[in-house]
Formats: C-alpha cells, structure tokens, sequence
C-alpha cells in the first residue's frame, strides 16, 4: 500500500489570501452532534489520544457549494419519512450551520449593523428554501416544514 497517495500541503489554499479557520470539528466529523455542547467544547482542542493527528479539511462555503451539498442529500434520502426524518433533518442542520458561517462572514465584510443578514445569505436561504420544499413528503412530521419556517423566520421575513 502506498502512503504517498494524499494531496498533502504545508500551507494552505488558495495561498494567495489568508484563509478562515472554524474550530469546529464536528461540522466534518459526523459523529458528533452539535447539540452534544460538553463533546463540542471538548473538541475544540485536539483529542487527547498520543496517535492523534488534528487535520484541516478545507470546506468551500459558497452558494453553489451549500445548495450542491443539499441537493446530494435529498438525493441520498428522497422522501422526507417518519424513519428517515431525523437523520435527514440532522444532516441538512449541517447545512444551515455552514450558512451561518457564510452569512457570519458576508456580514462583517459589508459591515453590516448587528443582527441584520447578509444579502448574500438572503438570497441564499431564499433558494435553499425553495429547494426544501420540493421534497417530496413521505408523512414527515416534522421536516423540513419546521426548518423551512425557521429559515423563513430568521432571514426572509
């Protein structure tokens, strides 16, 4: 087995700008659940195994990419069903996490007053909204009704 397979770089692309690092693992790691605070604040710093090896993944946050990433999952889970509504809605959250990194972003580089989104973000809501409603419904309780109206809420309305 060769172990010189991996595009390996010292620096960090692009290299021509300063890149955003987010210390939250568990945006990768599908093992963690954000809604476990004690595990997420543990995984801040580097796990404390002597084997360990902490990694940056570069994760590109852009329009097309977040709608792409939410376009795969409905693909991978089809119908919004009673037995795959939890997995569904927990993996599309990741989504709505990494929009809230966009926006974060978007909004200090605008300038924008506190609390207010970015129109960046808006228009992309707008877009993930619609893209979620277009699931088709299995007999969902719950999703994506009541994350489509949150993400309503909070930045289209």
């Amino acid at each position: 087995m060769n172990s010189e397979h991996h595009d390996l770089d010292v620096s960090p692309i692009p290299k021509d700008i300063t890149p955003l690092y987010i210390n939250e693992p568990w945006l990768i790691d599908d093992t963690v659940m954000p809604e476990l605070k004690e595990q997420i604040t543990e995984l801040k710093e580097p796990e404390p195994q002597n084997d360990n090896i902490r990694v940056y993944v570069p994760l590109d946050l852009n329009e097309e990419a977040i709608l792409r990433r939410l376009r795969r999952l409905i693909s991978i889970f089809g119908e919004a069903a009673e037995e795959n509504e939890h997995g569904y809605q927990t993996q599309v959250r990741k989504l709505v996490y990494q929009i809230e990194i966009y926006d974060q972003v978007w909004s200090s580089r605008h300038i924008s007053r506190e609390g207010e989104h970015s129109l960046e973000a808006k228009e992309l809501v707008r877009k993930f909204v619609i893209i979620l409603e277009q699931i088709p419904d299995a007999c969902a309780e719950l999703f994506p009704y009541d994350m489509i109206e949150e993400l309503r809420h909070e930045y289209l309305y």
